[in-house]
């Protein structure tokens, strides 16, 4: 359930709910189909129910939660098919922004890389999944830098929504530490070896890691997806 913190007086206050909400269920604090009390997070934040109310809306609209009309707010379950519209979607921006990376590489962004992938070791060694998760943002957000494309960054983001309580939920067991660090070498070596069409190979094994993640967690948490009809494809 969402910690018990004071909010930030002197910033919105429902831009700050929106987003400790929003984070809680990315990381399964509040898990898919959960109940929501507008009552209980008001007074946890210590605000009245028209702001969580709001939140609320704007959360629905990202497609986080479900409110049913005389029935309650739910966290959604992770739709099968949204995670694969968005892990399409991820695929094409983020392999054409590694291709075009790779032309344009520079020392220092080769360091700037490299150091993320050694704090994400670190973060693996602790089983620190919330770091490690926001060190390989990080990571793909260094890319896009390259090639100062904020525009894609934005889209990406907005399709991770979709995504990322699939990868809480996989890490560290469907998807080992070991085998997302050891993808992100390889994205690195072909962008030090100035290799597009090998920058965008390993981005697309790399993306594509949560296709053979997905089936296994929906099997072994059926409760928190819907839409698993799309499954039998991926197997």
């Amino acid at each position: 359930m969402i910690e018990n913190a004071s909010l930030r007086l002197a910033e919105p206050i429902v831009p700050q709910i929106i987003n400790r909400l929003r984070q809680a269920i990315i990381e399964l604090k509040l898990k898919p189909g959960q109940p929501l009390s507008e009552k209980e997070i008001a007074f946890v934040h210590g605000v009245s129910r028209q702001p969580v109310r709001e939140a609320f809306i704007k959360l629905a609209e990202a497609g986080l939660v479900q409110i049913l009309p005389s029935r309650g707010t739910y966290v959604t379950k992770i739709s099968v098919k949204e995670v694969l519209n968005a892990r399409f979607v991820r695929e094409a921006i983020e392999c054409a922004v590694v291709r075009e990376a790779a032309r344009k590489i520079d020392p220092p962004a080769l360091d700037r890389l490299a150091g993320l992938i050694e704090a994400q070791e670190r973060a693996a060694a602790s089983f620190d999944n919330v770091a490690f998760t926001e060190l390989d943002e990080a990571f793909h957000r260094a890319i896009a830098d390259i090639v100062d494309c904020d525009y894609a960054v934005r889209v990406v983001e907005a399709a991770r929504t979709q995504t990322d309580r699939v990868r809480h939920l996989s890490l560290p067991e469907a998807s080992p530490f070991l085998v997302l660090i050891e993808q992100h070498r390889d994205i690195v070596a072909a962008l030090r070896a100035g290799d597009p069409l090998a920058a965008e190979n390993a981005m697309r094994r790399h993306v594509r890691e949560i296709l053979s993640a997905l089936p296994r967690l929906a099997a072994a948490y059926p409760a928190f997806f819907e839409d698993q009809k799309s499954l039998p494809e991926l197997q």
